[in-house]
């Protein structure tokens, strides 16, 4: 029972928060006059506060910490691009159809939720059936669409809402398509994650750098995914944004300078080998995971360090984060490591920000598919010799044979791989010609012997050319907010103790409204003295809500409370002001004319609220 009890406290606890936040303008469902889609919702005035702080700070704290090269890249993607990427072929979920009404569920939720459902509900299970549920949870994302398909009818899983039959699971596309132009004829997608467009001006950025690794870009944007049953409220959504970096490193040495500064954060670390065992997260210091091989390589490390301090200067309590390692059957099989920074709320344990090593995968696909090398130069400190594949284009030939085509043409035979060139060396000799697929064209042409030579000759080689590794942290910028909702939210007795009062324990960094301007009676003396606060306050660049409806003091300071807004000034005479902190609702006086420089430096962490109770005498109410 304690299980089923634990539940309903946690069902009632998210109940509260989202009832908080959608009264308060947070956010609600869009378009919610016509009833309403699912996984779409709009931010409303304080959702957006939140969402500008949040973003504003990922910036400070990534873009001008590590003097990354920002971008933004169009959302339409062309398919070609997507097609390289391996999302047009493998960008899926297993779906599942009611077979009476057509409507569509995701196979893996249904099986997930029967057995949550029957360990949290029914206590009489067997300890065989218990095994076998934890071991279907454990293993969910493992089962092929067969695999599925037979849990789901040994289980007798039907459709939830209507509890008709279920058709066999299937690989739904998880991409919205669209296509580019009014013919028609360019397929694109709207992009699922940022990323790509990072990869594609891989070239560009490099130069931009000055020709020199390891550099980092980063984009703030957009992404979309058509969700087969969207829920948990801005846990799973169709239109979400995300904040993503690309790392670029030489594969043969990945050591970060500035690794020794967080080298000793210690927090929950789950490796892999703890979460086969059974064993729980536990706190490691990251300079120890990775001397131990736990984490892959120091930058890997350094990454998963800023994120941790990233979350917890939100406001995220370092007790509910995690950073979990990947499986090896959740690992792409290109990837050296991956890492999920996870926040436990009232849902369980969600996935946030995810941390990897991609390796040379995505610079590779882009360049096989693009024919254009997206390759870094370094220079070798001693020259030396090596067996080089020359191909040499004879641009003469080419340039009669294919016109305006000529250069995709020489860019797609310089872009070969070895084996590739090898082979069409071989048929060129024996045949005199050869079939040659042009990705820039998308076509096949003729290449004649006479058009290139390829050979292998001894060089000395006073340049190292390779493709860099990425190691890429990519935030789910809803996700964490709606976890920091949670992770803030708490109740108090009002002061009659009559009621539960709503609060947000918002830090000042992320609260959406930093402090409140109270006249303490309608008199036109403090209200003009109101005003003068608010336009020192709007100098200074700290937001504000002015209040001068004659409601009680102590029904204005809960509404503020209930929007987490951390410092309330009340004009209770025309010189000097108190100033109400909204945690501990202690009060000190300031001067008119300071108060508006003690809420900016307090506010942007240039002082702390213990600073002010030292400096200024207290008020009590």
């Amino acid at each position: 029972m304690d299980a089923a009890r634990e539940a309903h406290n946690r069902e009632a606890f998210r109940q509260a928060v989202v009832n908080t936040l959608e009264r308060r303008l947070f956010y609600i469902p869009s378009f919610k006059i016509y009833r309403g889609v699912a996984g779409l919702y709009d931010y409303g005035p304080p959702g957006c506060a939140v969402k500008a702080n949040v973003l504003a700070f990922w910036r400070q704290h990534f873009v001008l910490e590590e003097n990354m090269l920002e971008v933004d890249c169009p959302c339409v993607t062309p398919e070609v691009v997507l097609k390289a990427s391996g999302h047009v072929d493998k960008f899926t979920d297993l779906m599942v159809k009611d077979e009476k009404t057509g409507n569509c569920y995701r196979a893996d939720h249904l099986l997930k939720d029967f057995c949550k459902e029957k360990l949290e509900k029914e206590p009489n299970l067997s300890d065989e059936k218990k095994a076998e549920f934890r071991h279907v949870l454990a293993v969910l994302d493992d089962l092929s669409a067969e695999e599925l398909g037979a849990k789901l009818k040994e289980y007798g899983i039907v459709a939830p809402d209507t509890k008709n039959p279920l058709s066999d699971p299937y690989p739904f596309n998880l991409m919205f398509q669209t296509s580019i132009g009014p013919s028609g004829t360019l397929p694109g997608y709207m992009r699922p994650e940022t990323a790509q467009g990072i990869f594609v001006n891989f070239k560009d950025l490099y130069y931009y750098n000055g020709s020199k690794l390891p550099f980092a870009a980063a984009q703030i944007g957009q992404a979309f995914r058509n969700e087969i049953s969207p829920r948990q409220g801005l846990l799973r959504v169709r239109e979400f944004t995300l904040a993503e970096i690309e790392h670029f490193v030489d594969p043969e040495d990945k050591a970060h300078p500035k690794f020794s500064e967080v080298a000793k954060l210690e927090f929950f670390m789950f490796p892999r080998e703890d979460q086969v065992s059974g064993r729980s997260a536990r706190r490691i210091p990251i300079g120890e995971a990775v001397a131990q091989g736990i984490v892959n390589n120091e930058t890997l490390g350094y990454f998963i360090g800023r994120v941790y301090l990233f979350l917890t200067y939100l406001g995220i309590d370092r007790d509910r984060l995690r950073f979990r390692q990947h499986l090896a059957n959740e690992m792409a099989h290109y990837a050296a490591d991956c890492w999920d920074a996870e926040i436990e709320c009232s849902y369980g344990w969600i996935e946030c920000v995810g941390i990897a090593d991609r390796s040379a995968y995505d610079l590779r696909a882009h360049t096989d598919k693009s024919g254009v090398p997206l390759v870094a130069h370094e220079k070798l400190p001693e020259p030396r010799e090596v067996e080089k594949l020359v191909i040499a284009p004879v641009k003469k030939e080419l340039g009669l044979a294919f016109k305006g085509n000529q250069r995709m043409v020489v860019e797609a035979l310089e872009a070969m791989a070895e084996k590739e060139a090898l082979e069409l060396k071989a048929t060129l000799e024996s045949k005199g010609e050869a079939e040659f697929h042009v990705c820039t064209l998308d076509r096949v042409v003729t290449i004649k012997s006479n058009m290139v030579t390829i050979s292998k000759e001894i060089k000395k080689e006073h340049q190292k050319v390779f493709t860099p590794s990425v190691i890429e942290p990519s935030f789910g910028i809803g996700r964490i907010i709606y976890c920091l909702y949670e992770h803030s939210f708490y109740t108090r007795p009002s002061k009659d103790g009559d009621e539960q009062l709503n609060v947000f324990r918002f830090p000042p960094l992320v609260a959406p409204i930093k402090c409140t301007v109270f006249p303490l009676v309608q008199n036109q003396q403090y209200e003009e003295v109101a005003k003068n606060i608010a336009r020192s306050l709007t100098a200074a660049g700290i937001s504000y809500k002015i209040d001068i409806t004659g409601t009680s003091i102590g029904k204005r300071y809960a509404r503020t409370d209930e929007l987490g807004v951390p410092f309330a000034i009340t004009v209770d005479s025309t010189s000097s002001v108190t100033v109400r902190e909204r945690d501990s609702k202690q009060q000190i006086r300031v001067n008119v004319d300071e108060v508006a420089s003690v809420i900016k430096e307090v506010t942007e962490g240039q002082s702390t609220w213990a600073d002010a109770l030292w400096k200024y005498p207290t008020h009590s109410s």
